[in-house]
C-alpha cells in the first residue's frame, strides 16, 4: 500500500515524498524526548499534568513511527532538492504544533482548540504572543513545557535554516537562496552536522551560563532555567504574569537585557568569537557594527523620551527600562517590563521599526534582519548616485565583498513579500474590528516573532477571536520560516514535476 501511495505521489509531482515522511517522522520521535521530561516533571511537581503529557507522547510517538516506517521506502541513493527541504521545514513545525498543542488540549488549560494551537505556534516559532492572563496558576509541567518549546524553536529554526542554505557566508548570512542546488545526502550531511555541533555548544553554553546567573539573582532553579530557555531562543514566555518586572531585581533585568543583545547576534560568529580563537571576528563583520550602531541610536531616544516624560523615579531606572524594551523589541524576544502604550508615540514608531528589523542573520531572532536591511540601503544609496550620474557603474559590497545583482533582488523581493503580508495581516485584523495601530503592530509583531503588541494586544492575545489567531498563528509560522518557504509551498508550479 505504500508503495502504491509513494509511486503514484512520485508520478504526478516527482516530490521525494518518503525522504519528507522520514525526516517528519524523525523530530517526532526526537520530540517525545522532551516531552518526557515535562511528564516526569509534572509526575514530581504533582500538578495534575502528568496524564496530559502521557497522552501525548503516545500520540507523537505512534505518528513519529508511522512516518518514519513509511520514509524508509525512499531509495538510500535518491537524490532531495529544494522542494523536499521546503515540505519537510513546514510540515515538521506544523506537526509539531498540532500535536505540541495537546497537552494544553487534554488538560483543559485552554478554552478553546485554537487557543492552545495559537500558543504552540507562538512557542515553537519563538514568538511569544500567549492567550494565557495567568501563567503563575498552570502547573510545573506545561510551565516547562511552553519554554521548551521556544527553546527548541530557538535553535530549530538556525539548523533547519542552514539545511536549505548552500553557502555560510560572514556577512549576507543565512539569505534565502531559491537557486539552491539539491542536497546530496553523502556531501549534505557531514558539513550540516558539523555546523549544528558548533550551533549547539553556543547555544547550551549560553543556557547553561545564564541558569547559573539567574539563580545568583532571586531566581529558583526552575524559574531560572525557564527563563533561560525563552531568553536564549529570543522567545519571550515567562513563568510569572508579570513577566521579570515581578521579579522587582535590576540585576535580573540587565542580565536578560544582556542575553537578550547576545541571542540576537549571529550564532555562527560567537562561536568562532568564544570557541574558534577569532575574537576578532565579531567586531570586524559589518552586519554586527551596523546592528550594534542601531541598538544604541535607539536606547538613547528611548531614554530621551523617558526622561522627558517622567515615568520612572531615577536616570538608572529610566535607562534600564529604555535598554530592557528596546532590545526586548529589536531582538524579538518580546519581555515586558513596563506598559508600552503609556510611552511616548514615538517609542510606537521606533518599537514598530525595530520589530521589523530585529537582529542579525544567523541569529534565533525573527524580522527582516539587518543584513537585508544593510543591502536594501547600500543598493538605495546606489540608485541615488546613478540618478546623479547616470553612466557610474556601482554595486553593492558586504563585508568587502561585492554582492551579485541576483542576491540583491533576492532580498528586494523578501522585503516586498514580508510586507505584502504585513499588509494582509492588518486589513484581516482591521476587518475583524480592530483599530489601525492594534491591528498593523499584531501583524508587525507576529511575522517579525516578537511578541509583545501595541493596542489591545499589548499584553496578551486572549481576546483575540479565533479568526484573529488562525491568522495570526499564519503570520507566525511565515515569518520564522523566512516567508518564502511556506508561500512557496503555496504556489501551483511548487507541486508540478
Amino acid at each position: 500500500m505504500f508503495s502504491v501511495l509513494h509511486a503514484q505521489r512520485s508520478k504526478s509531482s516527482g516530490i521525494n515524498f518518503p525522504f519528507i515522511a522520514s525526516v517528519v517522522g524523525s523530530m517526532c520521535l526526537f520530540e517525545t524526548l522532551f516531552l518526557s521530561i515535562c511528564f516526569f516533571v509534572a509526575l514530581y511537581t504533582r500538578g495534575g499534568d502528568a496524564l496530559p503529557f502521557l497522552y501525548t507522547i503516545g500520540i507523537m510517538a505512534v505518528v513519529g513511527s508511522f512516518l518514519f516506517f513509511y520514509g524508509k521506502l525512499a531509495k538510500k541513493n535518491r537524490n532531495t532538492g529544494i522542494r523536499e527541504g521546503m515540505l519537510s521545514v513546514t510540515t515538521t513545525w506544523l506537526i509539531l504544533s498540532l500535536i505540541g498543542m495537546l497537552p494544553f488540549v487534554f488538560g483543559s488549560y485552554t478554552p478553546t482548540v485554537i487557543d492552545a494551537f495559537f500558543e504552540t505556534v507562538s512557542g515553537f516559532t519563538t514568538t511569544g504572543a500567549t492567550i494565557f492572563t495567568s501563567v503563575h496558576q498552570l502547573p510545573h509541567g506545561i510551565l516547562l513545557w511552553r519554554s521548551l518549546i521556544q527553546w527548541q524553536g530557538g535553535i530549530g529554526i538556525v539548523v533547519f535554516t542552514l539545511a536549505l542554505m548552500p553557502t555560510l557566508g560572514s556577512g549576507g548570512g543565512l539569505l534565502y537562496n531559491a537557486e539552491t542546488t539539491g542536497i546530496k545526502h553523502d556531501r549534505f550531511m557531514p558539513r550540516i552536522t558539523e555546523v549544528a555541533r558548533r550551533l549547539s555548544i553556543v547555544y547550551l553554553g549560553l543556557t547553561a551560563l545564564l541558569t547559573i546567573l539567574l539563580m545568583c539573582g532571586k531566581m529558583n532553579f526552575f524559574e531560572s532555567i525557564c527563563h533561560a530557555f525563552t531568553c536564549v531562543s529570543t522567545g519571550g514566555y515567562s513563568t510569572r504574569d508579570n513577566g521579570i518586572l515581578e521579579f522587582n531585581s535590576p540585576y535580573i533585568e540587565y542580565l536578560i537585557t544582556l542575553f537578550m543583545f547576545i541571542g540576537s547576534l549571529n550564532v555562527t560568529l560567537l562561536y568562532f568569537t568564544f570557541f574558534g580563537k577569532k575574537p576578532g571576528k565579531l567586531f570586524r563583520d559589518e552586519e554586527f557594527r551596523w546592528f550594534t550602531i542601531f541598538v544604541g541610536i535607539c536606547i538613547v531616544l528611548s531614554t530621551a523620551w523617558l526622561s522627558y516624560q517622567n515615568l520612572f523615579d531615577t536616570a538608572e531606572s529610566t535607562f534600564r527600562h529604555a535598554a530592557f524594551q528596546v532590545i526586548s523589541l529589536i531582538s524579538s524576544t518580546g519581555y515586558v517590563t513596563a506598559d508600552m502604550n503609556e510611552w511616548h508615540p514615538l517609542f510606537f514608531c521606533l518599537g514598530m521599526i525595530m520589530m521589523a528589523i530585529c537582529g542579525c542573520a544567523g541569529s534565533t531572532a525573527g524580522g527582516l534582519k539587518m543584513s537585508r536591511f544593510m543591502v536594501m540601503m547600500k543598493n538605495l544609496n546606489n540608485e541615488f548616485k546613478k540618478r546623479i550620474h547616470p553612466k557610474m557603474v556601482t554595486n553593492v559590497r558586504f563585508n568587502g565583498n561585492s554582492i551579485s545583482g541576483d542576491y540583491v533582488v533576492q532580498v528586494l523581493a523578501f522585503i516586498s513579500l514580508y510586507i505584502t503580508l504585513i499588509l494582509i495581516g492588518t486589513i484581516a485584523l482591521t476587518i475583524s474590528g480592530n483599530n489601525f495601530i492594534t491591528a498593523a503592530s499584531s501583524a508587525f509583531t507576529c511575522i517579525s516573532n516578537v511578541g509583545p503588541s501595541f493596542g489591545k494586544f499589548s499584553m496578551h492575545f486572549a481576546y483575540a477571536t479565533g479568526f484573529e489567531k488562525i491568522i495570526l498563528s499564519f503570520i507566525m509560522l511565515a515569518g520564522r520560516l523566512e516567508v518564502f518557504t511556506v508561500i512557496c509551498i503555496l504556489q501551483p508550479s511548487f507541486w508540478r514535476k
